[in-house]
């Protein structure tokens, strides 16, 4: 645990730990998978924090060169003590992992994070003989480069051209336009020489649309480009200061045709081409990132709450009633209803990234097998909820930044850099709109069979039974039964998933062409998806609650938390739920009733939820969000810290200031 933890706690904050209904050890270890594996975490993050060749100035005070110069550094050390130290396994690595950057972004993680899954997951064996074991030594260094300055999101759209010359038995790679530059890979900027090149595949006159390529792009010698490669870093960013996002373009440069990674499509030497059996094997890395996604907005929320709560509890403010002392911040409703629904939907989103990492190996084992049944429900919903979670997660952080009041507008807070990294998974790896609109395709598509009687299943079972009927006079319910709760948005989700079937087919019927209906659909289809991915989250969130192995005072809490964010997601939504009569006018006032219940009953327990997440402060890197809670003391000795406070006077008064002062004084 921090060492800021043995210092004397701020009174306010240990009142609320004493105060606890439950024991936030007990929801650590279900967090983490048990005792052993929070002790495990424990011990690989004081690995990091005790060691003297991490410890750094805050990143507040260093320049974006300084910062990626450390974050090189930082990498470097990473590696080299994961194979010293025997720490493997990608939970232990990602542990140690958030432990040594501490809120920074690492350089090369593309190419651990795409460039190895993909020669895996892509790669025959004889490609991954050849360049898997130079990656995972480090011998070479790779980023994965897709997304083009004039496109991203649409692949199909991607101009980079790899021709392939039958004669010399090589890949042409060209970049034609300047809109088809390489632009946002991270890493490719100064670090990698490597690069898996996505490309527009020509062979014998035909495209074949999109395929990855190994190119060399810097000499493995000196580091400098290569011939016909031209390359650099983009320039900096709202955040990731420490990654040197790219740009490269390539003037005609030839790779042998063994570059192109080759296991599930090939071209031969006289230029054939062979199909993949099945076009969307190559999803696999997608997925993988998506997941991964799923679990950083997890991460970031339970970061953000953390801060915002444990601060609402130190600061006090204003008057509630005249003459009495002032009250914590977190005693206001209003403070309550800012907070309260998004630490429950921080949980939410931890246990449904846990789903989804589970989903994606054991999906990984069934391909190996030749087993692709569940891959396209799979691709839609990592689509939906990478989109999902960040939308949500992005606007959550900064209304925990703005719960602060001023003190979050500092860098002091943690909130600004935190929101300025998270918000960026917003567009990356899948603009969310168009991640929504793919898990709506898909939606509408299980909706379809289920007309014909098609035995649907998973994540998607619920849209043989979709309800068209008016039901708020079923009789009495009540609304904060799981299983209720669970039942409304099943009926919104496939409600408003066949309102948008129903109405691209109206539109067929009128005679628009496929692409012009689509479009005049989508702000319905980026509905229904996103009331998909929120009857996923409310259904797994039940499900975490019902089958989780703790004491009752724990199941307490969590059947509480997953209350509130079924029952506020019903308020966010009411127009869905009131518009075809499945809930009453009265029935959503009694909603409204029970909000205010739960925001009261969460209350006591609001510190202990967040002290569960187990966030170390050398991690959570926050002032305002310490763990002992004596944020005034320590946030005067940040600011003392400034640059602008190394000289009393600084350098700009005499160049600029007094001889200005002075010009205006002789005028009087």
């Amino acid at each position: 645990m921090s060492s800021a933890k043995r210092t004397k706690t701020n009174q306010d904050l240990q009142k609320e730990r004493d105060g606890a209904s439950f024991n936030p050890f007990s929801l650590t270890c279900l967090l983490h998978g048990g005792e052993d594996n929070v002790e495990r975490k424990r011990e690989l993050e004081r690995l990091a924090l005790d060691d003297p060749e991490l410890q750094h100035e805050h990143l507040s005070f260093l320049s974006r060169e300084e910062r990626y110069t450390l974050g090189i550094k930082k990498t470097i050390r990473f590696i080299n003590n994961c194979w010293e130290l025997d720490i493997n396994g990608i939970k232990d690595v990602n542990i140690y992992k958030t432990a040594v950057f501490r809120g920074m972004l690492e350089p090369l993680s593309v190419h651990y994070g795409m460039f190895l899954p993909t020669l895996l997951s892509q790669g025959t064996e004889v490609q991954q003989d050849k360049w898997f074991s130079q990656a995972l030594n480090y011998a070479i260094i790779g980023t994965y480069a897709q997304t083009e300055m004039g496109h991203g999101t649409f692949l199909r759209g991607l101009e980079t051209t790899a021709t392939y010359d039958p004669k010399t038995e090589e890949f042409v790679l060209h970049s034609p336009t300047l809109s088809s530059a390489k632009w946002w890979p991270g890493g490719l900027g100064k670090s990698s020489n490597h690069a898996l090149v996505l490309a527009q595949l020509y062979t014998q006159g035909q495209c074949y649309g999109m395929h990855p390529f190994i190119v060399q792009l810097r000499s493995t010698e000196d580091h400098t480009p290569l011939p016909g490669v031209t390359i650099g870093d983009i320039g900096p960013k709202f955040g990731f200061d420490e990654v040197d996002n790219g740009f490269l373009m390539m003037d005609h440069v030839r790779i042998p045709r063994e570059n192109m990674l080759m296991k599930h499509s090939q071209v031969l030497p006289d230029g054939t081409y062979v199909k993949p059996a099945n076009s969307k094997l190559a999803y696999g890395t997608m997925m993988l990132v998506r997941s991964y996604i799923v679990s950083d907005a997890a991460q970031s929320l339970c970061r953000a709450c953390t801060i915002a709560v444990r601060y609402s509890c130190v600061r006090r403010q204003s008057e509630m009633k005249p003459g009495e002392p002032e009250p914590q911040v977190l005693d206001y409703q209003t403070q309550q209803y800012k907070l309260f629904p998004l630490l429950s939907a921080a949980y939410a989103f931890y246990f449904a990234s846990h789903y989804m990492m589970d989903t994606y190996f054991q999906l990984s084992g069934n391909i190996s097998q030749g087993d692709l049944s569940q891959l396209p429900e799979i691709h839609a919903l990592s689509a939906g909820l990478k989109a999902f979670t960040t939308q949500v997660m992005s606007s959550g952080i900064d209304t925990c930044r703005m719960a602060c009041g001023g003190h979050g507008y500092s860098h002091a807070s943690g909130l600004p850099l935190l929101f300025a990294n998270a918000t960026a998974g917003c567009t990356y790896e899948g603009e969310n709109t168009v991640m929504f609109l793919q898990t709506a395709r898909y939606l509408v598509k299980c909706y379809g069979a289920s007309k014909t009687n098609e035995k649907l299943s998973g994540t998607v079972a619920y849209l043989s039974r979709v309800q068209t009927a008016a039901v708020a006079g079923k009789g009495a319910r009540s609304l904060l039964d799981l299983e209720e709760l669970v039942g409304a948005y099943q009926h919104r989700a496939a409600r408003l998933v066949g309102m948008a079937a129903n109405q691209l087919q109206a539109q067929a019927k009128a005679g628009k062409s496929p692409e012009d209906t689509w479009n005049s659909c989508s702000v319905q289809l980026v509905k229904c998806a996103q009331a998909h991915c929120h009857f996923f989250m409310v259904r797994n969130f039940v499900d975490a609650v019902r089958t989780a192995d703790v004491d009752p005072a724990t199941r307490a809490v969590l059947n509480t938390l997953c209350q509130l964010y079924a029952i506020h997601g019903i308020i966010e939504n009411s127009g869905d739920f009131l518009e075809d009569s499945y809930l009453s006018g009265q029935e959503l006032q009694q909603v409204n009733s029970h909000l205010v219940s739960l925001l009261a009953k969460v209350r006591p327990d609001a510190v202990a939820l967040v002290d569960a997440f187990d966030f170390p402060d050398e991690i959570l890197q926050s002032v305002l969000g310490r763990y002992d809670g004596n944020v005034y003391e320590n946030l005067y000795d940040w600011a003392k810290k400034s640059p602008l406070n190394k000289s009393q006077v600084h350098e700009s008064y005499h160049k600029y200031l007094k001889p200005f002062l002075q010009q205006n004084k002789a005028k009087l």
